[in-house]
Order: structure tokens, then C-alpha cells, then sequence
């Protein structure tokens, strides 16, 4: 495994699980310090314990999105660990209201607040308090996951698709904003992936996995790893003159 994070300092918030808990462990495996930040704080001090226990360095802290003192508070933990931020993956969401987000005409404007409030009001809060101590540092890097939905129309989830529609805007503003000073700011859109969760729970019937496969140009679906590879790329020096883009991981089901 690479060193290239060697001593950068990140905090992943929505990290307690799937693709964020994948994304601390990679980043620690390449040499970063991580702070794991989750509004489930047991879980969070799961994965920052299970970083440890390799001989990694972690931290862990309980936020919601929702609160903007809550995470400003949750990104002075981490600066006032490690000294310093470098790099931040803004990657919570909240999933269980997607399945209440029919259709235009039928959505409850509540689903469509609250889908906005997490997705896209609590990306815009983490920017607020991660930005200047990422200015401090040189400029450093924020990662944001976002979603092919943000692109592609779909008969369904409106909420959904323009909350990672509006991030994506954010996230082209960030990296506009302050890519002279040194920052720099993507997003991952992860296609169809198995999380652990998804798998030990059987959540996921076979009859759907090969729907899935069907659409993929890939001989198999996604993985947590496959995302946390791409945000790892985008943390590090390698992904230095990567800038304002969405990066879609997802096996070719959307080519562009």
C-alpha cells in the first residue's frame, strides 16, 4: 500500500459505516490521520478503534449535518488533535427518507426538505467549517459523494437527484473559488455498491444483483473499496491538478 498520505490529516464525516468507514481505513492504510465523524457516534468509534488497532492514527467524534455548531465543533475536535487539517471527504447522507421520494407531483415537501437539509444544506455547512482551516494549511482537498443521479433523469427520487445536483454546483464553486489559493474539491459518484451492511443484512436480492450486473460494463458490481480508492487519489498529491470534477465510479453504467 502507498504512503503518499503519509501524515495528512482528514476528517471523513459520515463515517460510521459502508463507504466512509471503507475511506478511513484506506486513508489510514496510506499513511493519513484520520478523525471518523458520524452522527452515530458508537460506530464511529468502532472503525477509529479498528484503525487503531493496525497501528493507525484516529480519532472519532459524534455530528449531525443538520447542526451547524455541531459541525464546527466536531472539525475543532479534529484540528485541535492533530494540529492541522489537510483534506476533508464530506460523504452523510441521510437514506431513509430516499424511499419516501415518489415523484414531483406526489413527494411530501417534508421528504424534500429534509433530503435537501442533509444532502446538500449539511455538505454546505461542512464546507463553511472545514474551508479555513484547509486555507490555513496551503489549501489542502475536500472530497464530496455525489451521484449519478445528479446527472441522469429518473422516474423517481426528484429530492434526491437535485440535492447531488446542487452539491455538484457547490462543490465547481468551491474548487472555482479557491483553486488559486490551493484547494482543491471533487466529487465521487459511486455507482451501484454492495456495502458489508447491505450484505450481512441479505438487503439485497439476487434477482436485483443481476439487474445491476446487467447495466454495468464490468464483469462484477462495486465495491466500499473501489470508492475509497478514488478519494484517496483525490486527498493525495496525485490528485493535485484534479479539480471541479465529478469522478463517476461505477463500472461504465453511466459513461461520460
Amino acid at each position: 500500500m502507498s504512503e503518499r498520505l503519509e501524515g495528512k490529516c482528514v476528517i471523513v464525516i459520515g463515517a460510521g459505516t459502508g463507504i466512509g468507514a471503507a475511506t478511513v481505513r484506506r486513508l489510514a492504510k496510506e499513511g493519513a490521520r484520520v478523525c471518523v465523524a458520524d452522527i452515530n457516534g458508537d460506530a464511529a468509534a468502532a472503525v477509529a478503534d479498528g484503525v487503531r488497532a493496525v497501528g493507525g492514527d484516529a480519532i472519532s467524534v459524534a455530528v449531525d449535518i443538520t447542526d451547524q455548531a455541531a459541525v464546527d465543533a466536531a472539525v475543532k475536535t479534529a484540528v485541535d488533535h492533530f494540529g492541522r487539517l489537510d483534506g476533508a471527504h464530506i460523504n452523510a447522507a441521510d437514506l431513509r427518507v430516499i424511499f419516501q421520494d415518489s415523484d414531483a407531483l406526489d413527494v411530501d415537501l417534508e421528504v424534500f426538505d429534509r433530503t435537501i437539509d442533509v444532502n446538500l444544506r449539511g455538505h454546505l455547512r461542512c464546507t463553511k467549517a472545514v474551508l479555513p482551516h484547509l486555507l490555513a494549511s496551503g489549501g489542502g482537498a475536500i472530497v464530496y459523494t455525489s451521484s449519478a443521479a445528479g446527472h441522469e433523469g429518473e422516474p423517481t427520487r426528484p429530492s434526491y437527484a437535485a440535492s447531488k445536483s446542487g452539491l455538484n454546483a457547490l462543490m465547481r464553486h468551491v474548487a472555482r473559488r479557491w483553486g488559486k489559493e490551493g484547494l482543491t474539491a471533487n466529487a465521487v459518484a459511486p455507482g451501484f455498491v454492495l456495502t458489508p451492511e447491505m450484505i450481512a443484512g441479505g438487503q439485497v436480492p439476487p434477482d436485483f444483483v443481476e439487474q445491476c450486473l446487467r447495466g454495468v460494463s464490468s464483469t462484477r458490481l462495486g465495491s466500499v473499496d473501489d470508492i475509497a480508492a478514488m478519494v484517496a487519489l483525490l486527498l493525495s498529491e496525485d490528485g493535485r491538478w484534479i479539480n471541479g470534477q465529478v469522478m463517476h465510479v461505477n463500472g461504465g453504467a453511466l459513461m461520460r
